[in-house]
């Protein structure tokens, strides 16, 4: 089976119509969708512009590129798709031959299909090689984190990245347990947080040390802190940047990008953040921990 049979459905995207409520100023513009996915909001974004507007998409992930591809392919030369990383958003701009753009979109969640596929390791809930790459043919494997990291760095890791109260006692458990073998299965790794962790509380810790897991694998917090100051760089005054998130350590890092640290001054279009409606989540439960925030270039 070819990747785009297999991908029929690669991500319901999240909060569709306020992203481009938002981002969209100017329908003879240039926008660029940082985290192209299956091509959701892309199409979406492609939808409002005319013929004259121009979007550039990015992802990182070969199946996602090859799924957007033919997703969007009717719209032709108004869409230009690039597999690469947004924390290079600048040299990707300047190889188009673009300096400035009108609004730039980031959502940071992983997508459907890389949860429910068990080869890329992303979900504690099937069994599958501990992955978890976002472009799966370079970089470091959740794998050889767990594997290779001292007790020490395990553990503040799973504090670090997944905010996980219980992170010295499993990384405990995972240093005990690689003496006798190595830990090469999603399934391996959930069993060992199972076994230390009682019963109703294990799911959500599970959760939260796959999380600090890719964020690591993937060097997301870092790859997002590039991508948003030279995303910022890239707007012309009174673009718009767009960003949804789904875990306090990104819509922190988004919120306070947008009121002090960016490079140029920012107009915070959402003072409080936007979330998916009742409605959406019941639709969509991954829609559940979505978080919008936007914001205008200034000058």
């Amino acid at each position: 089976m070819d990747v785009i049979s297999k991908l029929e459905v690669f991500h319901l995207p999240i909060l569709v119509q306020e992203v481009v409520r938002f981002l969209v100023t100017d329908p003879e513009g240039i926008y660029v969708d940082a985290t192209l996915g299956g091509g959701g909001h892309a199409e979406a974004i492609l939808c409002s512009l005319s013929e004259k507007g121009r979007l550039i998409g990015i992802d990182r992930d070969p199946e996602a590129i090859a799924y957007a591809k033919s997703r969007l392919s009717h719209f032709g030369e108004k869409i230009h798709i690039i597999h690469g990383e947004f924390g290079a958003l600048e040299t990707i701009l300047q190889s188009l031959n673009l300096n400035q753009v009108h609004g730039i979109f980031f959502d940071l969640g992983i997508s459907s299909h890389q949860i429910d596929s068990p080869e890329r390791g992303f979900s504690y809930r099937m069994d599958g090689p501990l992955d978890m790459r976002m472009n799966f043919h370079t970089g470091m494997t959740a794998k050889e984190v767990v594997n290779t990291y001292s007790e020490e760095a395990l553990a503040n890791l799973f504090f670090r990245y997944g905010e996980e109260r219980q992170a010295r006692r499993i990384a405990r458990a995972i240093v005990q347990f690689r003496k006798g073998q190595p830990i090469e299965r999603t399934s391996q790794l959930a069993g060992i947080i199972q076994r230390v962790i009682p019963a109703r509380w294990w799911v959500k810790t599970a959760s939260r040390v796959f999380q600090a897991l890719r964020i690591e694998v993937n060097n997301e917090l870092s790859e997002l802190q590039k991508g948003l100051i030279q995303g910022a760089k890239s707007l012309y005054p009174k673009g718009r940047m767009v960003v949804l998130s789904y875990h306090s350590l990104e819509d922190r890092m988004v919120k306070q990008f947008f009121r002090k640290d960016s490079p140029v001054p920012f107009q915070e279009l959402t003072r409080k953040v936007v979330k998916p409606s009742r409605e959406e989540q019941l639709q969509n439960s991954r829609a559940r921990s979505a978080r919008l925030r936007a914001g205008e270039r200034k000058e």
